[in-house]
């Protein structure tokens, strides 16, 4: 029987790329900044830090910081890596204000509660294939796979 993972991961990995339109990249990274700017805490850059696990990550934030590693600010979707930095701080925190961990099922919760505010369909559906069938991919390969946005 194939996983849940498994499934999402060969829509990920067997999937062509979506052609992103220039409009919805821009209406996608001025959403990502507005969101980044009603975030509560100080986020720092980081070359090095990654949380191990979500009660790390949730002390941080508890304490009015939260740091994102470099390691994955890069997308063909961004005109800049600060969107994708901006991007994993929105994300991370929507992690904190549903106390769900980095379980596929954690990343799903994570996500239902960013798409509710995302300002359109196509914009939900990319931040599924960051979100959901990355992480899936991540999972199922044990490593984080090329960057790509996919619409199964």
């Amino acid at each position: 029987m194939t996983s849940k993972v498994e499934t999402l991961a060969k829509l990920y990995l067997q999937g062509e790329s979506a052609e992103i339109s220039e409009e919805a990249k821009n209406e996608l990274c001025d959403w990502l900044m507005s969101e980044f700017q009603q975030l509560p805490i100080n986020v720092q850059f980081s070359d090095y830090m990654r949380y191990e696990t979500t009660q790390d990550m949730f002390a941080d934030i508890e304490q009015g910081q939260l740091w994102e590693s470099a390691e994955s600010y890069d997308s063909a979707i961004y005109p800049n890596p600060f969107y994708g930095f901006a991007f994993l701080a929105i994300h991370d925190y929507d992690h904190y204000r549903t106390i769900s961990d980095f379980s596929l099922e954690g990343e799903i919760i994570a996500y239902k509660l960013t798409a509710k505010r995302a300002p359109s369909l196509e914009i939900q559906k990319i931040l599924y294939s960051e979100i959901v069938l990355k992480t899936a991919t991540y999972l199922y390969l044990g490593h984080t796979p090329e960057t790509k946005i996919i619409f199964p």
